[in-house]
């Protein structure tokens, strides 16, 4: 998401802020919503790089508790700004703890909630304001938040399975590749003299090792070159695919990788199916819904087909039609949402179609999970036999011949 200063006026009166969106036209729809209406809308550039640190992170338990205890505290008859006190009190984080006192602030200042929440994007998303914003309207804000609270613990479930699904391959992957080095730079040119002392300058050696100690010569010998080169390459790639047309080549390069593409699309599914329908049950417009929605999936190329589906919405379709013809979302989720749309229960029937394929990816994570190991462990095996059959082989081949003679 990319930041954006604008400056605007609401109620007649001029104001200025920054807001958090995936363009600039849907920064400008986001005001919209807040009944704020835009003058001027600049991109902030950011400075960002490996080493820039944020001013504070808000963990999705941290959330899911404030969400549920101020919907139980509204369910209550406790008015709003206490509420916001006590919940400020009971807080350990200290940049959540002053993002609620700036909501709290804005509150006694006559702000709606679902206002004060957008103006801080790195903690409540698009999602979560309109979603405020439609509870506030309806005057069902209690309802509301407890489907958000469910709906962050929901996405924070996914994310933690994925992570603990990744700690082992990644830290595996890291150790062999510190492992490589330390053996090209420290322990090849060790072996390259034993073979030297051994056989002579001229040895004859097999292919594969003396293809080993090229490496090794040529790192050795390029090291702060290829560090240079591998540094801004990681840091040009990182600054690219933040940018729109980079995310969205990254996002379609991930859809064509085997197995990946297969728990990115379900994902999706399971991400639209639960965030529209919170939306559609919570009296958002379907127009806008589709659009929210759109950018809480996580995948650009699948955000498209959405926008193109909203299109075909705006025409007067029905959105199970455009979704029946698309590439990533199956019959079944175009014909569960037909049902919907012809009963009225949208929102009942998209939640099963979540659970479904929240399901499914737990499936599938827990099978690449169980083979992921034995994987690794005949990559590393493989890497340490070619090594050794490298460095051994010779040696062997060369004592013998020193021995003979």
């Amino acid at each position: 998401m990319t930041k954006f200063s604008y400056n605007a006026t609401k109620d007649g009166k001029a104001v200025s802020g920054v807001v958090e969106a995936s363009s600039k036209e849907n920064a400008r729809t986001t005001l919209v919503h807040q009944n704020i209406h835009p003058l001027s809308i600049k991109e902030l550039k950011s400075g960002a790089s490996f080493f820039t640190l944020g001013t504070g992170k808000v963990r999705s338990k941290d959330l899911v508790v404030f969400t549920r205890q101020l919907s139980t505290m509204i369910s209550a008859g406790v008015p709003l700004n206490r509420s916001l006190a006590t919940l400020q009190n009971q807080t350990v984080n200290k940049y959540f703890n002053t993002i609620i006192s700036d909501v709290a602030k804005d509150i006694e200042g006559g702000m709606p909630l679902a206002d004060a929440f957008g103006k801080h994007p790195d903690v409540f998303n698009e999602i979560y304001v309109n979603m405020v914003q439609a509870g506030e309207a309806g005057g069902i804000l209690e309802d509301i938040l407890k489907r958000l609270a469910a709906q962050v613990e929901k996405d924070a479930a996914i994310r933690k399975k994925i992570k603990s699904a990744m700690a082992y391959p990644t830290v595996i992957l890291s150790i062999t590749v510190l492992a490589f080095f330390g053996i090209m730079f420290f322990i090849i040119p060790k072996i390259a003299k034993i073979l030297t002392d051994l056989g002579g300058p001229n040895a004859k050696l097999p292919i594969y090792t003396q293809v080993l100690l090229n490496i090794s010569n040529f790192m050795r010998s390029n090291a702060l070159i290829i560090i240079i080169i591998v540094g801004f390459s990681l840091f040009f790639f990182r600054r690219y695919i933040k940018t729109p047309k980079g995310k969205y080549r990254l996002h379609s390069f991930l859809l064509r990788v085997p197995v990946l593409n297969n728990i990115i699309t379900k994902i999706a599914l399971a991400r639209f199916a639960r965030t529209f329908a919170s939306l559609m049950s919570a009296g958002v417009a379907v127009l806008d819904a589709l659009e929210v929605t759109g950018g809480a999936i996580g995948n650009k190329v699948i955000e498209e087909e959405l926008k193109a589906a909203a299109k075909e919405v705006k025409n007067g379709k029905q959105l199970s039609e455009p979704l029946s013809k698309s590439k990533y979302f199956p019959s079944i989720v175009s014909q569960m949402l037909a049902i919907g749309e012809e009963t009225g229960e949208i929102d009942t029937i998209l939640i099963k179609v979540a659970d479904f394929y929240e399901e499914e990816v737990d499936v599938v994570i827990d099978g690449i999970s169980a083979l992921i190991e034995p994987v690794m462990i005949i990559v590393l095996g493989t890497m340490v036999g070619l090594i050794a059959a490298s460095v051994m082989g010779p040696i062997a081949s060369l004592s013998n011949n020193v021995g003979n003679n």
